[in-house]
């Protein structure tokens, strides 16, 4: 007998049923497309030639290699994350997360608390490194050099040194560098090391210059601007400063760029950080030190300075905002550098400057006999 219109035929001795079927039809394969099973496993399925080890996707096809302006298209967009980067790291009381970008070794494990210190453990900038290398102060654990770079007589000397100090040296691509680096110019060199050692406040206070002079220290209140620090920390070195407060919060520290800025001055300078500068300021003047304070609105006049040649201690303000109320108010004196031009004020680092060498000035004029 014939089968009704539409009925499926017997299949297996089964009864044919008029009900369609409940299964799923296979979707039809792309024209000219090989069928599945045709090509073995861990093989392309339409040159059936095997396909490189982690660029296959899970269909079986093969991913095209990317051509060489694509290449730079991708080391572009690598170096532009790694500057913007630098936005974040530099700001106070920032961490740099681990992960891309981060130099292998540098992250702390799980549970690991960091040690006590005053940061700078990465040192970017050729004469920074120098110094760090010149120093001796520290531990450096490594320093990384940028390929293909022009041979200049810091650089080599740079490589010399660590090779004295058996400190070892890796060559890497330029981009690779740029992907660790927290400045937006590393110059083509950054090293690793231990983290700056931290003094006592009290020890600051009784310790003398590298001349034999009485103390002569040097607090910042409320700098954020790491160039800023950086620079100001450059000059203080070269005025014979022997020592530095710095402020635990609302204030930036030894970051990369503060190092590099500071251009070797840190491993020079013994610092300290303290918890309170209105506070850190009672116990320099009960330690005999005079604090003298430096703000637009001054009392006196900085070419007046008559404690110059004694224990002395400068106090720098914040940015556009001067001495806080606290510190200005505890400070023995406030001194303000004369302007006689249309400007009101001067960058907090160009007026650390200049103090420091007014004090180091009339040192050097008590120090010289009559």
């Amino acid at each position: 007998m014939t089968p009704p219109r539409g009925a499926a035929p017997k299949r297996g001795g089964k009864p044919a049923s008029g009900a369609k079927s409940s299964a799923k039809r296979a979707p039809a394969a792309k024209r000219g497309a090989a069928p599945k099973a045709a090509a073995p496993k861990g093989r392309s399925a339409s040159s059936g030639a095997s396909a490189p080890k982690g660029r296959a996707t899970a269909s079986g096809k093969k991913v095209k290699p990317m051509s060489n302006a694509a290449k730079k298209a991708v080391a572009a967009k690598q170096e532009r994350h790694a500057a913007a980067s630098v936005r974040n790291a530099d700001k106070p009381g920032a961490r740099r997360r681990p992960g891309r970008g981060v130099i292998p070794g540098a992250a702390l494990e799980r549970g690991q608390k960091a040690a006590r210190g005053l940061g700078g453990d990465q040192v970017e900038g050729r004469h920074a490194v120098r110094e760090l290398l010149l120093a001796g102060t520290r531990r450096v654990r490594e320093i990384y050099v940028a390929e293909e770079q022009e041979d200049t007589e810091v650089l080599q000397d740079i490589v010399d040194l660590a090779i004295d100090l058996k400190v070892p040296v890796r060559e890497v691509t330029r981009t690779r560098l740029l992907s660790f680096a927290r400045t937006e110019s590393p110059q083509g060199v950054l090293a690793r090391a231990v983290e700056l050692p931290e003094y006592e406040l009290n020890d600051l206070a009784h310790a003398r210059t590298a001349s034999g002079a009485p103390p002569f220290l040097l607090a910042v209140d409320g700098v954020t601007d790491p160039g800023n620090l950086g620079a100001l920390l450059r000059s203080a070195e070269c005025a014979g400063v022997s020592g530095v407060v710095l402020p635990k919060h609302r204030a930036v520290h030894i970051t990369p760029t503060v190092t590099k800025a500071a251009a070797g001055a840190v491993e020079y300078l013994p610092m300290t950080l303290v918890g309170g500068l209105p506070s850190a300021i009672n116990e320099l003047k009960a330690a005999g030190v005079w604090v003298i304070g430096l703000d637009m609105g001054g009392d006196t006049d900085l070419f007046n300075l008559e404690v110059a040649d004694q224990p002395v201690c400068l106090v720098m303000g914040a940015e556009g905002k001067g001495l806080s109320r606290l510190v200005r108010e505890r400070c023995d004196a406030v001194a303000s550098i004369p302007l006689i031009g249309e400007l009101s004020s001067l960058n907090v680092s160009a007026a650390g400057a200049l103090a420091c060498f007014e004090v180091t000035r009339r040192r050097l004029a008590a120090a010289r006999p009559d």
